[in-house]
């Protein structure tokens, strides 16, 4: 699994934290770092979640395009 540095880019574009972010979805900060760092594949429903919090698509942020990763 990469990184995913299309969550970090969204979550900075939004002046958010890592914690900001998992307080809104209501996971730990560990969660979101282990998401951002690929070491972590998170669940649909916390996929959606986060979107929903940064105002992006599932396409956004988690379609992993292999030409553009």
């Amino acid at each position: 699994m990469s990184k995913n540095l299309r969550l970090k880019s969204a979550r900075a574009a939004k002046d958010m934290s890592q914690k900001d972010v998992a307080d809104a979805v209501g996971v730990t900060r560990q969660t979101i770092n282990a998401i951002e760092n690929g070491d972590y594949n998170p669940t649909i429903n916390l996929c959606v979640s986060i979107c929903r919090v940064l105002d992006k698509t599932l396409n956004d942020i988690f379609w992993e395009d292999d030409q553009n990763e």
